[in-house]
């Protein structure tokens, strides 16, 4: 039986939950999750929790910040003129945009909030500062 290490090419099902029991993602009706362990293509809480398991193994574990999507930093949120975004746009809580900042590198933002005349973007990932629950099965390893 393959066990996961590092150049491995797996496939998973999984459940993301938040400490409340809220779901944040699963696998669940969709294709399993696939990535080569090693490539920096998850997190590094999940990829570790996956190295080492076999196919048909299943596993619970908590993914911290630091080894998920780091801490909020409240430096990525910028408020910013509603001039100075599309006239056009229709504007909602919760929307994602990509801007570019003084440099020209595209970033993804969300809207956080709409006041009158401001809003104001976050460029955190949604799940920063989130300790997060996952359970999965090993569907494959090659």
């Amino acid at each position: 039986m393959t066990e996961v290490k590092q150049g491995t090419q797996v496939k998973v099902e999984y459940t993301g939950t938040f400490d409340d029991g809220t779901e944040f993602d699963s696998s669940e009706g969709k294709q399993p999750l696939e990535f080569t362990c090693g490539e920096k293509q998850v997190i590094p809480g999940f990829e570790e929790a996956v190295e080492g398991m076999s196919v048909g193994e299943k596993k619970t574990f908590r993914v911290e910040p630091e080894k998920g999507y780091g801490e909020y930093d409240e430096q990525q949120q910028v408020v910013v003129e509603r001039s100075m975004l599309p006239e056009d746009l229709e504007l909602k809580e919760g929307i994602q945009l990509q801007v570019e900042t003084q440099s020209g590198e595209p970033v993804i933002v969300q809207v956080t909030d709409i006041a009158d005349d401001k809003v104001t973007l976050d460029a955190n990932h949604p799940l920063a500062g989130k300790a997060l629950n996952f359970s999965l099965e090993v569907v494959e390893a090659s």
